[in-house]
């Protein structure tokens, strides 16, 4: 579908065709090997470039070219980080790289796409984009490429800019090129190819969308220079090419002399360690509090009030306590955070892993963040909705009941039809996300009824425990309990390993009935519609004792 371009066509940034073609990494311009420099770039500025907002950083100042005053670069020259930088004239889909970056809108429909990607992709990018269940303003998804010479496409959603939101718009559109870099490295992809994510439907102005999106870039490389092998910057426009041309060596220097020029020409505000917009008001509100010691008084006093007493031992140590945990974790590095999760997985899926060798399943992997737990459930609930699963609804394994005792709904599951051998596990989770979603929202309950189950295979642990994190939170925290009717002895010890491996929360809020009338003390016996077998195990293993069942009407009620 795809034909070669001849290294003649890329090289030098010259305007593409509209053909289709494919061209390697190899056939870029490298940044550090251009043959333009930013001394004769800064000679014929074109006065065009500036815009109405911001004043442009690159106007030359007296005498600020030929001196740095003494200042020190906060960009010095890195030959190891310029290796890895492109400049290229063309869509980003023609390149053989690992991964392009589309932009899109948060539903990430077609019309909003980069435009030609997916004419060049084929049908099946748009089928897989409307199953994500869309994409957050900067935040990012990957998905296959399909037709596409690149491995995977990543999709992000750069920020809507307005005047007087300028710094949000700013930090959205950095977080929109860090999600896709970090996207690349936990898929363990090496080069991207990146158009302008700003788009001017959004009224992003071009240059300071360039700024914040090149020293982002940098920033990132600094931290991650050995996990990523080449970042290409693809421009469509002649304006978009200059633009580049003339921002890159600030942030990119080549040698010394672009370096000293480059101390004068950067804007005042070119981020913090990451890249993103300085906001000093919220510096202070995540900053830890100060230790401070009180000085001895010169007399000892006399023994001050119980309550004072408390006050002078309360130093900061003591109230960095009672400070939330999540709040305080804002202030560790996301470069940090990622790296130490990238370690962990790979600990995990290389380690020796004693859950799987007892029959639990894999248990390993880092725990999800709130964000990651969001994008799994709307991924999983976007697909279930676009699914025929009438053939797992057949099956009565979850289905809806009535209100328990005290009115909260319930959820019913019956282990005896949960054949594993007729089941396809992917799709009966798909269903159990689209059954679950109504209820999740508010608390509610669940009926297991383990009569006649404890022949049928089961699924480990660990399926379960996925089951639970793409539900996410909100399952957790509004589940009020799970009554389990006619419970083994292997499914109390079941629930317990759960306990200790999986959730501590989630799993003791079972509750074990042992006969029926015990659990109609807690969902009444018209809230719930019971498979017959369930009535004649109940009268197997209880004797009866108790209570009387009609045989054909079901209906329960105490021996006199």
């Amino acid at each position: 579908m795809y034909r070669t371009v001849a290294a003649a066509e890329s090289v030098g940034g010259l305007p593409t065709e509209s053909g289709e073609y494919v061209v390697s990494l190899d056939q870029v311009p490298r940044w550090s090997d251009a043959d333009y420099r930013l001394s004769s770039q800064y000679e014929n500025e074109d006065p065009s470039f500036s815009n109405p907002y911001f004043a442009d950083p690159l106007t030359s100042h007296s005498g600020a070219e030929s001196s740095s005053n003494g200042m020190v670069s906060r960009f010095p020259v890195d030959q190891e980080i310029n290796s890895k930088i492109y400049l290229w004239r063309g869509n980003p889909w023609n390149l053989e790289v690992d991964a392009v970056v589309n932009s899109t809108n948060e539903n990430m429909d077609e019309a909003h796409s980069s435009p030609g990607l997916h004419a060049a992709a084929g049908p099946g990018l748009a089928e897989e984009c409307a199953s994500l269940g869309g994409c957050r303003t900067g935040m990012a998804k990957v998905t296959n490429a399909y037709d596409l010479p690149a491995r995977r496409v990543i999709h992000t959603v750069g920020p809507k800019y307005a005047v007087k939101y300028h710094t949000a718009a700013e930090n959205a559109l950095s977080h929109c090129y860090r999600s896709c870099l970090e996207l690349l490295i936990e898929n363990r992809l090496q080069s991207i190819a990146m158009g302008c994510i700003y788009t001017e439907a959004k009224n992003y102005p071009r240059e300071p969308a360039a700024h914040v999106a090149i020293r982002t870039i940098r920033r990132f490389l600094e931290k991650q220079t050995d996990k990523i092998k080449a970042i290409v910057f693809c421009t469509t426009t002649a304006n978009d090419t200059e633009i580049y041309k003339r921002l890159l060596p600030l942030y990119f220097p080549r040698d010394k002399h672009e370096e000293e020029i480059a101390i004068s020409k950067l804007p005042a505000d070119v981020g913090d360690e990451n890249g993103e917009t300085i906001i000093d008001e919220r510096k202070i509100r995540i900053k830890p509090l100060p230790k401070k010691t009180i000085p001895k008084p010169p007399q000892a006093p006399d023994d001050p009030p119980v309550s004072d007493v408390g006050l002078t031992r309360r130093n900061s140590s003591y109230l960095d306590s009672y400070l939330d945990p999540a709040f305080m974790s804002l202030i560790k590095d996301p470069d940090q955070r990622h790296s130490e999760q990238w370690e962990k997985t790979a600990q995990s899926q290389g380690g020796f892993n004693c859950a799987k060798l007892l029959g639990f399943g894999d248990l390993g992997g880092p725990p999800l963040s709130a964000s990651e737990e969001y994008t799994l459930h709307s991924r999983y609930l976007a697909k279930a909705n676009s699914l025929n699963l009438s053939e797992i609804a057949e099956m009565k394994i979850v289905y809806r009941g009535g209100v328990d005792s005290e009115g909260r709904p319930v959820m019913v599951i019956v282990g005896a039809h949960f054949l594993l051998r007729c089941l396809e596990l992917e799709r009966f989770v798909l269903y159990v996300i689209k059954e679950f979603e109504p209820l999740i929202k508010k608390p509610y309950s669940i009926v297991y009824f383990h009569s006649a189950a404890s022949l049928q295979l089961k699924p480990n642990l660990g399926w379960i425990r996925r089951l639970q994190q793409i539900l996410g939170r909100k399952h957790q925290r509004n589940l009020h309990a799970i009554y389990v009717l006619h419970p083994s002895f292997h499914l109390k010890a079941t629930v317990l390993a759960l306990q200790l491996l999986v959730d501590n929360v989630v799993w003791k809020k079972v509750v074990y009935a042992d006969r029926l009338l015990q659990l109609f003390k807690y969902v009444p016996r018209e809230q719930l519609t019971i498979p017959d077998f369930v009535f004649q195990h109940d009268l197997e293993v209880n004797g009866g004792k108790g209570l009387i069942v009609d045989p054909r009407t079901k209906y329960v009620y105490h021996r006199p």
